[in-house]
């Protein structure tokens, strides 16, 4: 199961420099728009101490951490949805991720370009959302286009519980607003919206992109970011990208923690952005200790065990037979697999269990 999130935002506003800091790839940062054309994509691993603390007490030849796809989107400009720019590519782009990281520029330096001649990141969020939300519309638009003919003609009840929903969108959109903003009640619900992909649907979380001075302070563009969106239900992280992409560049983790410390900082923006983002999608992690391997793996909070099982193989949840599960800090206490055993600390666990974050889980399957 893999989570793609997106990086997107205007141009010039650190996009490709913070793909950098938290992705394994290189991608190409400079000071003009449209520097990045075609996405660039990367992988980043899941800061999580419990790995480095398992892999301590196994020991085991490799540890293989979680992972989540970074997408580095190209700058979206006004017009968008009508093709401007890069707009259909892009568009298209935003559509093929789970979430959006949105990067606001919140800091001044004249020797980065600003598209409309000024720094304002409350107005280059609108940009955004507008382009997103004139899309949307046209998907919603089109959709009950279809939808109203079977809901009319055809009796179709489940056509007429689409069609209302598109129409509680359709509503929402021609307002200025986000397609999340409309409150779902139920899973079949849900399951509905699910398949409109809308683009203002994704769960958002805005970056603000500040100077050094401001990384540990903030400052008065990132309160007007706070204010803009008391509404939305959406998150704001704060990092400084041009800090993040010198501190990538340290050897040591001495190095990184008195850098961090020099400018007020107890964690770096990446690993907080990295651990905000599995948040932002309700993620969560299990470990499985089996042979010469650790690894970390991520679902969904609320996913069952059968599910959990089939992240590692889809064998494993056809056949699931069992979980035989452990609670980190039982492994952690006792030591071993083997001790937890013997203290009863080790459950079967069957088709109904509600995977936690940190289990330790080993499955009994047949296929």
């Amino acid at each position: 199961m893999g989570f793609r999130y997106g990086i997107v935002g205007r141009p010039n506003v650190g996009k490709s420099t913070l793909f950098n800091c938290v992705s394994s790839s290189k991608a190409q940062a400079a000071n003009f728009p449209f520097c990045t054309i075609e996405p660039n994509i990367g992988f980043t691993t899941v800061p999580d101490e419990r790995l480095t603390v398992l892999a301590n007490m196994a020991k085991p030849p490799r540890v293989v951490p979680a992972t989540v796809e970074i997408v580095d989107i190209a700058g979206l400009v006004k017009g968008a949805s009508r093709g401007e720019g890069l707009g259909n590519q892009f568009l298209s782009n935003i559509r093929q991720t789970d979430a959006i990281l949105h990067v606001l520029r919140c800091f001044d330096d004249p020797n980065v370009v600003h598209m409309d001649g000024s720094v304002n990141p409350v107005r280059d969020k609108e940009i955004v959302d507008i382009e997103l939300q004139i899309k949307d519309l046209e998907t919603v638009s089109n959709r009950i286009v279809k939808v109203e003919k079977q809901a009319q003609s055809g009796g179709d009840k489940h056509a007429k519980k689409v069609l209302d929903l598109l129409f509680r969108y359709k509503e929402v959109l021609e307002m200025g607003r986000n397609a999340r903003e409309v409150v779902i009640e139920n899973a079949e619900d849900a399951k509905i919206a699910k398949e409109f992909f809308l683009l203002t649907n994704k769960p958002v979380m805005y970056v603000c992109n500040v100077d050094e001075a401001s990384a540990a302070s903030g400052n008065a563009y990132l309160e007007r970011v706070r204010e803009a969106i008391k509404g939305e239900d959406a998150e704001i992280l704060v990092i400084a990208a041009e800090i993040e992409s010198e501190i990538a560049e340290l050897e040591s983790f001495e190095e990184r923690e008195m850098f961090l410390q020099e400018i007020g900082l107890e964690t770096s923006g990446v690993v907080r952005l990295i651990q905000s983002a599995y948040s932002l999608l309700n993620l969560q992690t299990f470990f499985t200790i089996g042979g010469p391997e650790l690894k970390a793996w991520t679902i969904k909070k609320g996913d069952k065990a059968p599910k959990a099982a089939g992240v590692i193989h889809t064998d494993f949840e056809k056949g699931f037979i069992r979980a035989e599960v452990i609670k980190y800090d039982d492994f952690v206490a006792l030591g071993s697999e083997v001790a937890c055993r013997a203290a009863g600390k080790l459950n079967s666990e069957g088709k109904e269990y509600v995977v936690q974050d940190g289990d330790i889980m080993h499955f009994l399957f047949n296929v």
